[in-house]
Order: structure tokens, then C-alpha cells, then sequence
């Protein structure tokens, strides 16, 4: 890390993730190295306006950060095949943003003298700009050695988010109510919708809105733990 507290930040991942998250950290101060290609890169373009575009490789070798935001059955795969091509380096930190795994996914990095952390925003992300605002309003689950906990939750403030920290054990757990809470919702959206659109109702996601927004708000505040006052004496 430079005396200005300022990283050199590089991602492996151009889907939804990685790029709002690098647009994130680049907004915090730090200097974006290098992204890697994906499916959409004129779209990472606009959020990343001027990121080299790298292979892999590259991007390890010119960062300190490395933010890892590939799809779950991709993550152990890549760290591990890093590993045997000697791509990580000691000190190097690097960072995944899976819901489900902790730090042991990282364990063939760190057994290279990098930095493993885990902190997974809890944003439904489109991969657009709209996704920072989402972040400013949400928290992240973090996990990390107890030694450096506390750079992953300076990242993830950095991000925007409020940082909750996930032992590693319960990584499962989470990811199972993060999955719940997504696909539930996104299912009973679409079936609601279904309904209305059957019997003539025009933009049925609209008229939706309102209700599903408030009807969720109420959940989340009675889900949320109340302080009682006492009575005054």
C-alpha cells in the first residue's frame, strides 16, 4: 500500500460485480490497473472509462488489490490455477466478493504470501452505475484473517457499505438467506405480475411497484430488533 494509503486495483471478473466494485474503490481514491474481458466490455467501458483491458495474468502482476468477481463454480478454479502459474505475490491482497465462500476458497493464494479476504455485498447488482447508489444504502458480509479484518472492513466502507463480519463456518448459511431472500422475491414478483398481465392490467410491474416496495419495507422493519425504553421513574 503507498503511503497515501492509495492501492493499485486490478479485477478479474467484467460481469456485474467486479466493475461497479472497481468503479467503487477507483471513487474512494485508489488507481485501477487493469480489468479483464468479458461478454459486455462496452458496457464495462462506460462504468471503466479508460481501464486497461488485460488477460489475467496481467492484472495480478500490476496490482496490490486483486478483486475477484467470477461466477461461484469459476472461483476455486481460477485462484487455484493462479496459484500453479506462480501468479500470486506476498503481501498482495487479494479479495473475493462470493456470497458462499469464505477465505478457504483463497487458501492457494495465501499459501503464496497473499492476503486473503471475503466481502460480499448484500446489492442485487445490475452492472451499471446505478448499482453505487445501491451500494451507499447496503451492508456487506466480511470475513477475513482476525489480523487484517480490519483492511476488509476498511474496503468494504470504502464501497459504501456498512461491513458485517461472517465467520467463516456460516458462509453457507448466509449465502443460503442472501439466495432465499433474491429468488423468493423474484419469484413471487413474477408470478404476481403473471396474474395481472393475464387479466388486462398494462405494466403490471408498475403498478406493482408502490405495494412490493412497502409491503417489503414493512417486513425488513419488523425483522429489524426494537429498542424498548424503559419508563421513566
Amino acid at each position: 500500500m503507498n503511503r497515501d494509503g492509495r492501492l493499485g486495483v486490478g479485477i478479474i471478473g467484467a460481469g456485474r460485480v467486479g466493475p461497479v466494485v472497481g468503479a467503487a474503490l477507483a471513487g474512494a481514491g485508489h488507481a485501477l490497473t487493469g480489468i479483464t474481458s468479458g461478454s459486455d466490455d462496452e458496457r464495462v467501458e462506460a462504468i471503466l472509462p479508460g481501464v486497461p483491458v488485460l488477460d489475467a495474468l496481467e492484472v495480478v502482476r500490476r496490482s496490490e488489490l486483486v478483486i475477484v468477481a467470477v461466477p461461484h463454480a469459476e472461483l476455486p478454479g481460477l485462484v487455484s490455477g493462479l496459484a500453479e502459474l506462480g501468479a500470486w505475490q506476498v503481501g498482495q491482497l487479494v479479495l473475493h466478493t462470493d456470497a458462499a465462500h469464505g477465505i478457504e476458497v483463497l487458501r492457494p493464494a495465501a499459501e503464496r504470501g497473499a492476503i486473503p479476504l471475503a466481502v460480499h455485498p448484500a446489492v442485487a447488482f445490475t452492472g451499471t452505475s446505478i448499482d453505487l447508489r445501491q451500494l451507499a444504502a447496503s451492508y456487506a458480509a466480511v470475513t477475513a484473517p482476525a489480523a487484517v479484518l480490519p483492511i476488509a472492513q476498511a474496503i468494504a466502507v470504502e464501497l459504501g457499505c456498512e461491513p458485517v463480519v461472517v465467520a467463516e463456518q456460516d458462509r453457507a448459511a448466509y449465502a443460503e438467506a442472501i439466495a432465499t431472500a433474491s429468488e423468493f422475491s423474484r419469484q413471487i414478483v413474477h408470478q404476481a405480475t403473471g396474474i395481472l398481465r393475464g387479466i388486462g392490467v398494462e405494466n403490471p410491474g408498475g403498478y406493482l411497484s408502490a405495494l412490493v416496495r412497502s409491503t417489503v419495507d414493512h417486513a425488513l422493519a419488523e425483522a429489524s430488533p426494537t429498542v424498548i425504553l424503559p419508563p421513566d421513574e
